[in-house]
């Protein structure tokens, strides 16, 4: 039990130790189409979707973005970012893979759904759903999941709701 436990404290601090996230950076897009409907006080991107705000980089299929009728600076304020097909969040040490993502500004909280792959240098920890705190850095991954028992990014399966994963050991020659 001891054995394990100090195998699941070496993979969660190296999750966990990052830097604090600038959630007030701008949040430069790229798509292949947008939709801006502005009665709902929202747009759609769609096709090749990019995201990059300071060192966090989001890539997916198609994006909701969510604003606030507010304007500062000439600009909405965007409150939230929903995301769907082949999500792929991207930060200096860790990437994320899901089928959807959801990154609520407000609370600073990404969270992660549907075969979720998180992988930080050769560790890699399978999952249902991931919640990123970029305030903390704290990864949280656990085995709920919309449709759970599928494939994830990586080919393997999570099975029954449990998570499971890869860590890497030292070279002890």
């Amino acid at each position: 039990m001891r054995a394990s436990l100090l195998l699941i404290l070496a993979l969660v601090t190296p999750l966990n130790a990052q830097t604090r996230h600038n959630t007030n950076a701008p949040i430069d897009f790229g798509a292949n189409q947008i939709e801006l409907q502005d009665r709902a006080n929202r747009a759609v991107l769609s096709g090749n979707v990019s995201v990059r705000q300071a060192d966090l980089n989001l890539t997916a299929a198609r994006m909701t973005v969510a604003y606030t009728g507010q304007v500062v600076g000439g600009n909405p304020q965007v409150s939230r970012l929903d995301a769907s097909g082949g999500v792929t969040v991207r930060r200096p040490d860790q990437t994320a893979r899901a089928s959807y993502a959801i990154y609520d500004l407000n609370r600073r909280v990404i969270t992660m759904l549907g075969a979720v792959t998180l992988t930080q240098g050769p560790n890699t920890v399978n999952g249902g759903r991931l919640t990123l705190n970029l305030d903390t850095g704290r990864a949280v991954i656990d085995g709920s999941s919309v449709g759970s028992g599928g494939a994830s990014a990586a080919g393997t399966r999570t099975r029954g709701g449990r998570v499971t994963g890869t860590f890497s050991v030292p070279n002890r020659n």
